[in-house]
C-alpha cells in the first residue's frame, strides 16, 4: 500500500483543472513573512494607553487578511482581553460565517489536495476563535447600545454617512475601526469620485493610517511621524496611570468621599463612572426626594456617554426612597439590558439581596424589602396602565414617536433620556419640540389669571452629559467624524447689528467649491449646517450626503451687507472675515416628467420615487398634465436663531422667486466661466503612485467661486415655486404670508412627529397657471371641508379657517374658489324644512335651547364655507368664523371650544347666538325676495298679456278682471326694512285674519305659502288670452 504522500501528491498531479493546480501552488507555497511596520504597533499601543480608537484604511484586495493580523496586535496590546468584533457589510461576505459549512468546504479542499491538513489558515483560526458580530449595513441599527473592541466595513461604495457614523460610535476606547477599499493604482481615483473631501480628511485624523495590504504606511497618513507616549510601560498601565491622574476622575473621588457617609446617595454615586454621571445622578435623587408628582429630569447627551447607567442607578434610589409604582419604557426591551443591570448594581450597593429582598422576572421586578414595590417595562403605546404611577423612566426617548411621548406625559414623576448628537435626527426632534415645550410651561408665571394652568404646569430640570465613557474625551476618531459630518456644528455670530432684510442679498453656493476641504469651505459648510442643527429638528448626516452629490439639489445663502461683519485690523485697514449666512436655502428642481410616463404610473397605481409635488399632485388630482411643468421644491430653509421673526426668511423666499422669474439683469453670463468640473488627475503619471503620492487642496484657480450672484447665473425656466412640510400654525402662516396657497393635506400623521404633511404652491408663470391653479384649489377647497369631521377634527379652527383664506386666493390676490351655483330658495328649501326654519327663529328670538337647533349647525356651516355669497352676505367675524366651522364641520363641543379658545361658554354661546340671528335674517330674507320675484314676474305676464288684446276688449271686461286680479292680490311690492321682515308664521297668520283663502302649492318651492291672489292673476290672463284668439 503506497504511502499517504504519495497518495497527496497523487491527487495533485491529477487535477483535473489548471485552476486547481494553481490554487494548490498558492496554498502550498509558504507564506512570506515580512517585518510589520513598527508604526502600526504604536498607534495601537498608543491607543489603548489614552483610551482612544484608531483608524485604518486599508488598500487592496488582501486587506482582509490584514485584519487576522490588526487584531493580533490588539489582543496582544490589551493583555487581558481579546477584543469583539463587528463586521459589517452590503451583501456578499467573501467566506462563510457559519462553522459547519467552512469545516465541510475545509474538508473538500483538503480532500482536493488544494489545503495542507497539517497547516493551520490564519483566517480560519480567527474566525473560528474570535466573537465576531456580522451585519449587513442595512440592520446596522439593531447594534445600538452594544460595544465592539474592532469594526470592520467592508464595501467601502455601499457605506453611507449614516452607516459611518452608526458603526463607528460602537467601538470603546483602545479599538479600531478598519475600511476596507478595493486595489486601486492610485488614491486619486477616490479623488476624481466626488470623494475628495471625505480622503483629504483622512489626513487631519491624528489616530489614522492610510495602508496598502501589506501593511506599508501611505505618505497620506497623518499618523506617519507618530511616537510611543509611554516610554518602558505596557500600554494597559499606561491606561491605568492616565485614567487614574485625569483631572475629572480626582473630581469624581473627591464627590464620592464627600458623599460616603450621606445614604443612600452616597453608595449609588459610588457606582458612577464619570464626573458628569455622578453629577446627573445627584439631580435624579433630588427630583426623587421633593416627591413632586409634576417634575420632568431631562437628560440629554450624545451617544456613549453613559445615560442608561445614570436612569439604572436613579432608579435604585427610587426604590431606597420608598416608591412603589415604577414604569420604564423604551423602543424595545432588549434596549434595557444596560439599563436594568446597573438598577441591579444600585440595588447591590445599597445593600438588597436577591431572592431575599427582590425578585427578578422577565420584564419586571419585585421588590418586598420594606413594602410592596414593582418596577415593569410598558410598551410606549400603552400610556393607559400609567394611572397608578409614581415615577416613569422613558428610555431612548429620541427613538420612540413624538405622539407616543406626549401621552406619557403625566401627573407623575418622569426621568427621560435621548441622544440628541450624532447621526440621530429624531434626538433633534425630541430637543427642540418636546423639551422647549416643557421648557415654556415650567417659566409660566403663575398669576391669579392663569392659576389652574400653573398649577397643572411642569417643573423641568435639564441634565447633560459630555464626558465619554467609551472612550478618552477627545478622541481624534470622534473629533475626525464630527468634523466630516459636521455632527458638532455650533451657531456662532459674527454680524455687527442688525441689518434690514431689504439690504441683504442672496448668492448661489457652488457645491464643488464648498465639498473641496479647502479651509474656507470648510468653515463656510459648518456654519450652513450649523443653521440646519438649530433651526430643523429632523438632521441626519445623509442630508450632508444630499447637499453634496444630488444632480437636482441647488444651496443658496442670504449674506447681509459687507459692512455688517467686516472688521478692522491694526493698521486701520479693512480685514477680510468669512460671512456670516441669515438664511440657507436648499431648493430641488422637479417636473418635466412626460405625459407617457404619468400615465403609465397612474394606471398601474404606482408612484416612483423623486419629484415629489408632481407625483403628489398626479396622484392626488389624476392629473397627467401638471407633472409635464417643471418647478422647484424648498426642500429646506434655515434661518439664523438670532434673527428668527424678521422677515430674512421671507425676504430670501422673495429673491428666489424673482431669480426665476427671470427678474435680476444678466451680467457676464456668457464671459469665460471657471470649469465646474473637478480636474481630472493623470494616473498614468509615474508620480502617481500609491506609496509615492501627495494628495492636497486644489488651488483656488481650479475651483469655481464658492459664492455667485444671482445677476451672474442664468436662472432655470420654472411654472411654479413649492414647499412640503408638517403642518403647524407658524409654518402655515410663514408660507402663506409669502403668497403660498395650500393644495394637498395628508389625512394620516406622520409617526416620527405627529404632523400632517402639507403641499403648498406658487405660480410663477402666468401663461400655465389658468389650467391647474383654479382647479386645484376648488378642488382642495371641497375635500378639506368635507375632511374636518375625520382625521382633520384635531386640527384648532383657525388653522382650518387660515387654510381656507389660502387656498381661495391664487397668485394675483382674487378668489380662485367661486360659488358652486347661485343660492336660491329652491337650494334652501332642499336643504331645510319650514320646521328647520322655525326652530332656528325660535332660537334667534330666545324661545329654545340650542340643543334643538345643533342638527342645523352643520348645514349652516356647509352654507356658509361653499358659497361667497352667503360669506359677503353674513360678514362673519374671524373668531365667529372659527366658531362655525368647529361646531359645524369639525364637530366639536361647546367644551372643546372653550379650551381652544380660552373663553368661557357663556362668551362662546353669546357668539354662537348672533351667528345664528344673522343665518336666520338671511335665510328668510332669500325666501322674501323669491317671493317677490314671482309675484313681479307673475305681474308682468299679465300684463303682457292683457296689452296683446284688442283695445274694446281691453277696456272692457278684460280690464276689469285685471283691476280686479290686482285688487285681489294686496300684496304690497316695496320690501320692508330687513329688520321689520315678518317671518312666515306671521305672514300667514295676517292673510288668515284678512279672508284669504292661502294654500300650501307642492312644487320644487315646497314650503312656502302663497295668496290666492296670485291663482286668481294668472286665471285673468289666461282669460284674457283666450278671449283675444276669440
Amino acid at each position: 500500500m503506497p504511502p499517504v504522500s504519495q497518495l497527496k501528491a497523487k491527487k495533485v498531479a491529477t487535477a483535473s483543472t489548471p485552476a486547481v493546480a494553481d490554487a494548490a501552488k498558492s496554498l502550498h507555497h509558504a507564506p512570506t513573512r515580512k517585518k510589520v511596520d513598527p508604526r502600526v504597533r504604536t498607534i495601537l499601543q498608543n491607543s489603548i494607553a489614552l483610551n482612544q480608537r484608531s483608524l485604518f484604511v486599508i488598500v487592496g484586495d488582501r486587506g482582509r487578511d490584514q485584519v487576522v493580523n490588526l487584531h493580533l496586535f490588539l489582543s496582544k496590546a490589551h493583555v487581558t482581553k481579546r477584543p469583539s468584533v463587528l463586521w459589517c457589510y452590503k451583501k456578499e461576505l467573501g467566506f462563510t460565517s457559519h462553522r459547519k459549512k467552512r469545516m465541510k468546504m475545509i474538508k473538500r479542499q483538503i480532500q482536493k489536495g488544494v489545503r495542507d491538513a497539517d497547516k493551520d489558515d490564519p483566517f480560519e483560526l480567527f474566525i473560528s476563535s474570535t466573537d465576531i458580530r456580522y451585519a449587513y449595513y442595512k440592520e446596522t441599527h439593531k447594534i445600538l447600545g452594544n460595544t465592539y473592541g474592532m469594526c470592520v466595513l467592508q464595501d467601502f461604495e455601499a457605506l453611507t454617512p449614516n452607516l459611518l457614523a452608526r458603526t463607528v460610535e460602537t467601538v470603546e476606547g483602545g479599538g479600531c475601526i478598519v475600511l476596507l477599499l478595493k486595489t486601486m493604482s492610485s488614491l486619486k481615483q477616490l479623488y476624481t469620485m466626488a470623494m475628495d473631501r471625505f480622503l483629504l480628511s483622512l489626513s487631519g485624523c491624528d489616530n489614522c493610517l492610510v495602508v496598502d495590504d501589506e501593511l506599508n504606511v501611505l505618505p497620506i497618513s497623518k499618523a506617519r511621524d507618530i511616537t510611543p507616549v509611554y516610554e518602558g510601560l505596557d500600554p494597559a498601565t499606561a491606561k491605568e496611570h492616565m485614567l487614574a491622574n485625569h483631572p475629572a476622575a480626582q473630581e469624581l473621588r473627591e464627590l464620592q468621599q464627600s458623599l460616603a457617609e450621606t445614604q443612600p446617595v452616597g453608595s449609588l454615586v459610588g457606582c458612577a463612572v464619570t464626573r458628569d454621571q455622578a453629577k446627573a445622578l445627584l439631580t435624579f435623587v433630588e427630583a426623587i426626594a421633593e416627591k413632586s408628582l409634576r417634575s420632568t429630569v431631562a437628560l440629554t447627551a450624545a451617544r456613549g456617554r453613559g445615560k442608561s447607567a445614570a436612569l439604572g442607578l436613579a432608579m435604585a434610589a427610587a426604590v431606597a426612597y420608598g416608591y412603589s409604582n415604577i414604569f420604564v419604557t423604551s423602543p424595545s426591551p432588549e434596549n434595557l439590558k444596560t439599563l436594568f443591570d446597573f438598577v441591579f448594581k444600585g440595588l447591590d450597593a445599597l445593600g438588597y439581596e436577591e431572592h431575599l429582598d427582590y425578585d427578578l422576572a422577565i420584564v419586571r421586578v419585585n421588590i418586598f424589602r420594606n413594602h410592596r414595590q414593582t418596577i415593569q417595562y410598558i410598551h410606549p403605546e400603552d400610556a393607559q396602565v400609567l394611572g397608578q404611577a409614581e415615577l416613569l423612566v422613558i428610555d431612548e426617548a429620541a427613538a420612540i414617536p413624538l405622539p407616543l411621548v406626549r401621552k406619557l406625559l403625566g401627573p407623575y414623576l418622569i426621568f427621560m433620556a435621548s441622544t440628541v448628537h450624532g447621526y440621530e435626527g429624531t434626538g433633534r426632534s425630541l430637543s427642540l419640540k418636546l423639551i422647549q415645550s416643557l421648557r415654556q410651561q415650567s417659566a409660566a408665571p403663575a398669576t391669579d389669571a392663569d392659576a389652574k394652568e400653573a398649577a397643572a404646569s411642569r417643573t423641568l430640570r435639564e441634565v447633560t452629559l459630555d464626558q465619554p465613557i467609551r472612550y478618552a474625551d477627545g478622541d481624534p476618531v470622534e473629533s475626525w467624524l464630527n468634523r466630516l459630518l459636521c455632527l458638532d456644528a455650533t451657531v456662532s455670530k459674527t454680524i455687527v447689528g442688525c441689518p434690514a432684510p431689504n439690504e441683504c442679498q442672496l448668492y448661489s453656493v457652488s457645491r464643488d467649491t464648498l465639498f473641496s476641504h479647502h479651509p474656507v469651505s470648510e468653515a463656510f459648510l459648518q456654519r450652513m449646517m450649523a443653521l440646519y442643527v438649530a433651526s430643523h429638528y429632523k438632521n441626519t448626516p445623509n442630508d450632508l450626503q444630499l447637499m453634496s452629490d444630488a444632480p437636482a439639489h441647488q444651496l443658496f445663502v442670504l449674506l447681509p451687507p459687507a459692512s455688517s461683519y467686516a472688521r478692522s485690523g491694526d493698521d486701520g485697514e479693512a480685514e477680510e472675515v468669512l460671512p456670516e449666512p441669515l438664511v440657507v436655502l436648499q431648493v430641488c428642481l422637479e417636473g418635466k416628467i412626460s405625459r407617457q410616463s404619468v400615465f403609465n404610473a397612474l394606471s398601474r397605481g404606482v408612484r416612483h420615487d423623486g419629484d415629489l409635488i408632481p407625483w403628489c399632485m398626479a396622484q392626488q388630482f389624476q392629473d397627467e398634465t401638471f407633472a409635464q411643468l417643471s418647478g422647484a421644491r424648498v426642500v429646506r430653509i434655515a434661518t439664523h436663531p438670532d434673527y428668527m421673526g424678521m422677515g430674512y426668511g421671507g425676504h430670501a423666499l422673495e429673491q428666489l422667486e424673482q431669480y426665476y422669474r427671470g427678474a435680476f439683469d444678466l451680467l457676464d453670463v456668457d464671459g469665460p466661466k471657471v470649469s465646474q468640473a473637478k480636474p481630472k488627475m493623470a494616473m498614468s503619471d509615474a508620480a502617481s503612485d500609491l506609496h509615492s503620492e501627495t494628495i492636497g487642496v486644489r488651488s483656488a484657480d481650479q475651483m469655481p467661486p464658492l459664492l455667485v450672484r444671482l445677476s451672474q447665473r442664468a436662472p432655470e425656466r420654472l411654472d411654479w415655486l413649492g414647499v412640503s412640510f408638517g403642518l403647524t400654525r407658524q409654518l402655515f402662516k410663514f408660507w402663506k404670508r409669502s403668497g403660498y396657497f395650500p393644495l394637498y393635506l395628508r389625512q394620516t400623521a406622520n409617526e416620527l412627529t405627529g404632523e400632517h404633511t402639507c403641499v403648498m404652491l406658487k405660480s410663477l408663470n402666468v401663461e400655465t397657471e389658468g389650467n391647474w391653479v383654479g382647479t386645484f384649489s376648488r378642488d382642495f377647497c371641497r375635500r378639506f371641508l368635507n375632511l374636518l369631521g375625520y382625521e382633520f377634527k384635531k386640527f384648532d379652527s383657525v388653522t382650518c379657517i387660515s387654510m381656507l383664506e389660502a387656498a381661495r386666493k391664487d397668485a394675483a390676490g382674487e378668489s380662485a374658489t367661486p360659488a358652486v351655483g347661485k343660492l336660491d330658495a329652491a337650494m334652501i328649501n332642499r336643504l331645510l324644512t319650514p320646521h328647520d326654519l322655525k326652530r332656528l327663529e325660535s332660537y334667534a328670538n330666545h324661545l329654545l335651547d340650542y340643543h334643538v337647533i345643533l342638527d342645523l349647525v352643520p348645514t349652516l356651516a356647509g352654507l356658509y364655507f361653499n358659497y361667497d355669497e352667503v360669506r359677503g352676505e353674513l360678514e362673519l367675524k374671524g373668531l365667529q368664523q372659527s366658531m362655525l366651522l368647529g361646531l359645524g364641520l369639525q364637530r366639536k363641543t361647546i367644551s372643546d371650544l372653550e379650551k381652544e379658545f380660552e373663553l368661557p361658554s357663556s362668551q362662546i354661546m353669546a357668539l354662537f347666538l348672533k351667528i345664528m340671528r344673522k343665518f336666520s335674517g338671511y335665510l328668510t330674507d332669500v325666501q322674501t325676495r323669491a317671493i317677490r320675484d314671482e309675484q313681479m314676474q307673475a305681474r308682468a305676464g299679465a300684463a303682457a298679456a292683457a296689452s296683446s288684446l284688442p283695445a274694446e276688449v281691453n277696456n272692457g271686461e278684460a280690464g276689469s278682471d285685471s283691476d280686479a286680479s290686482e285688487d285681489d292680490m294686496d300684496v304690497d311690492t316695496t320690501p320692508p326694512p330687513r329688520q321689520a321682515q315678518p317671518s312666515a308664521s306671521t305672514r300667514w297668520a295676517a292673510m288668515r285674519a284678512s279672508g284669504q283663502r292661502c294654500q300650501r302649492v307642492s312644487s320644487p318651492r315646497a314650503g312656502q305659502w302663497r295668496a290666492d291672489g296670485l291663482q286668481s292673476s294668472r286665471q285673468a290672463a289666461k282669460a284674457a288670452t283666450v278671449v283675444g284668439r276669440e
